[in-house]
């Protein structure tokens, strides 16, 4: 072989180097072009999982929130504050971690259905709480409901006691009758002129009342004249009426049985009597049980 041959035989030698050395250069290329693009598919994929991860820790906070606000028991709201803070601080760090450390994003990913279940058992919780509260509120408004009608029966028989009571007492009033009053002279003669009159005798009956109470009774008698005042002697007193205290011309103690009672009570006359209409009123256990008027004249 001559130096010609020897030296073509080199080149293709070097050429055909070269050409293997150029596959080989683009096949490595290809793969790193390769890998370079997985491990961008792959850091794109973590990076999105990164954001959908966040948007479930703020998403779970928010739940925390509303559950807060549904509940009225402190203690179980203090829990929640807890967890929910708890959540606030690992989706911040969620934040701040890099897409490409794959390790803590996982493990951020395990805590958070850790927290779910935590959140679950809440649930569960607020669920029979609030189920509780329903039942207590509809039993505190059957028990309000049959306190109000218990109320409205008890008023109603207050009421119904009170209206048989006064019914009783009304008949159980004593009740004079019959009043007479007549002026007469010294000797007992009915006098006409005022003048000659010295002495006003007054006549009545207490009417029969099988429920009034029996027994000793005190009768007041009020004399009123024209002019409204009342004929009282020196030594009167005063009786209950009404919550006050009353001054009468005379008094009278019988002792009534419930049957009717005939009573006859005398004004000696001492002072000036003006002509006039004149009235009597009789009172006894506390309430007025007749009443007369008359005229004095001249």
């Amino acid at each position: 072989m001559d130096a010609e041959e020897k030296e073509i035989k080199k080149k293709s030698l070097i050429i055909m180097a070269i050409i293997v050395l150029m596959f080989l250069i683009g096949g490595f290329g290809y793969i790193i072009y390769n890998k370079e693009q997985q491990m961008s598919d792959i850091v794109e994929a973590f990076a999105l999982e990164k954001e959908s991860l966040t948007d479930e820790y703020a998403e779970l906070s928010l739940q925390y929130e509303g559950y807060k606000f549904n509940i009225g028991n402190d203690s179980l709201v203090a829990l929640l504050t807890t967890e929910q803070m708890r959540v606030q601080r690992l989706q911040e760090e969620l934040r701040t971690v890099k897409a490409t450390n794959v390790k803590r994003i996982t493990e951020l990913k395990k805590e958070l259905e850790t927290l779910r279940k935590i959140m679950r058992g809440y649930v569960i919780q607020i669920d029979s709480l609030n189920a509780e509260n329903t039942r207590l509120k509809d039993e505190n408004q059957q028990v309000t409901q049959r306190y109000k009608q218990a109320t409205s029966n008890a008023a109603q028989l207050t009421r119904e006691k009170d209206k048989l009571t006064e019914r009783v007492a009304m008949a159980s009033r004593l009740e004079a009758g019959g009043i007479q009053v007549k002026g007469v002279n010294s000797r007992g003669k009915e006098m006409k002129k005022i003048d000659k009159i010295t002495q006003l005798v007054i006549t009545f009956h207490i009417a029969k009342n099988i429920t009034a109470p029996v027994g000793e009774k005190v009768l007041y008698v009020r004399i009123m004249k024209p002019d409204d005042d009342i004929l009282v002697k020196p030594n009167s007193g005063t009786f209950a009426f009404e919550n006050r205290q009353i001054s009468y011309s005379m008094m009278k103690t019988i002792e009534y049985d419930g049957e009717e009672v005939s009573e006859v009570m005398y004004w000696n006359v001492e002072e000036y009597l003006s002509p006039g209409n004149y009235r009597v009123d009789i009172f006894a256990d506390g309430n007025m049980i007749g009443r007369k008027s008359f005229t004095l004249s001249n």
